[in-house]
């Protein structure tokens, strides 16, 4: 059997803290699932915007670098999609680096949550809008210009309503888009109304601050899927992670897909908080978010059932005993909290032992071996 290939890309801050976190907690995983999964890893240390900062004396040199940064790490998507690679974990990276990578292949951020019995699908739409805007720099002025397209917003909705069908039985019931639509002279109206006819299902455009309300005052209706601008979603994913996913930020893992035909759908996993460059070389970056993103991509990617479970279980565990790093509450560091949770993990997951062959299948081999003895 080949083993599965998975993509790990890393960037500054915290980044090197957390790809052996990653590289651990993947191994012991799929160590113990009898699988050897193969870790693809990019050559380059990507840029955060503090080390941006840090390192250029001028705009020109940090335009020149975030260009170099989104221009490799597209590459390396590219080349790992074309090879066969269906998941890459990667650490937080400078911003406008990553959006001009996930506007050329049109990307997508999937978080299901629920809340009440209600379950929700938040689609953020990270292909098109200001964040993947270019800048163009004169004496004491920055304009920045963006684009919406009709094939670009067809291809997320239509992403949004699969992965719905996909997600629940029954089919979503409805599809709510928070744009700020109201700025684009009616084109957005237009082209939500012919995709709720060719889906056959109910596409409602809303002001975010709308959404916001009715969150608000009534929560999620069941079977929602929202797909929003990346301008309201990337603000409003923590708030609805708080209130609808019953999780901390710094706990949290996710997954960005790329739409773009040639990508093949690869998955990009990441942690939700950033690159706390602070807390870099310092062993007390909070490792949980890292350790669930190497569950989820063993057991979706790397033929590890029952992966995500046992690592929670294994977290849980930790946690009780007071396992925490600083920013919850902990006095332990980012290794000391790895190492409870892999302790922990080698006891609910038990070490893979190949089947034993049955007894007639001893006594196959043997008269086998007596045979061709005897010849």
């Amino acid at each position: 059997m080949t083993a599965p290939l998975i993509a790990l890309a890393v960037g500054r801050g915290t980044g090197p803290d957390l790809a052996p976190v990653f590289e651990r907690v993947l191994h012991r995983i799929t160590r113990l699932h009898g699988v050897e999964a193969e870790l693809v890893r990019s050559p380059r240390l990507y840029h955060s915007y503090v080390s941006l900062r840090a390192e250029c004396a001028d705009t020109a040199e940090i335009t020149r670098l975030t260009a170099l940064d989104a221009a490799h790490y597209e590459q390396f998507c590219r080349e790992q999609a074309a090879a066969g690679v269906r998941a890459v974990f990667r650490t937080a990276i400078n911003a406008q680096s990553l959006y001009l990578v996930r506007q050329r292949l049109a990307a997508v951020k999937v978080e299901p949550l629920a809340a009440a019995g209600a379950r929700l699908l938040l689609v953020r739409d990270q292909a098109q809008g200001f964040y993947t805007g270019e800048n163009r720099h004169t004496a004491g002025r920055v304009v920045r210009t963006m684009e919406f397209s009709r094939a670009v917003t067809e291809q997320v909705v239509r992403y949004a309503v699969r992965r719905a069908r996909e997600l629940w039985p029954e089919g979503p019931a409805r599809v709510q888009m928070a744009y700020k639509f109201h700025l684009l002279d009616g084109a957005l109206d237009d082209w939500a109304a012919a995709l709720s006819a060719e889906l056959g299902i109910g596409i409602s455009l809303f002001q975010p601050d709308t959404v916001n309300r009715n969150l608000i005052t009534h929560g999620p209706e069941d079977r929602t899927v929202l797909v929003a601008g990346n301008e309201w979603a990337d603000i409003m994913h923590v708030v609805l992670l708080d209130r609808y996913g019953s999780e901390r930020q710094e706990n949290r893992c996710t997954e960005n897909v790329n739409l773009h035909p040639e990508l093949h759908g690869l998955t990009e996993y990441q942690t939700v908080h950033g690159s706390a460059d602070d807390l870099a070389g310092r062993d007390l970056v909070n490792p949980v978010a890292t350790v669930r993103a190497a569950a989820r991509i063993a057991e979706r990617h790397a033929g590890c059932p029952g992966a995500e479970a046992a690592v929670e279980a294994a977290l849980a565990t930790a946690q009780a005993r007071g396992v925490l790093t600083p920013d919850l509450g902990g006095a332990a560091g980012t290794t000391e909290v790895v190492d409870a949770v892999l302790a922990e993990l080698s006891v609910a997951l038990k070490p893979f032992v190949p089947a034993a062959r049955s007894a007639s299948a001893r006594v196959a081999a043997a008269s086998g071996t007596d045979r061709a003895g005897a010849r």
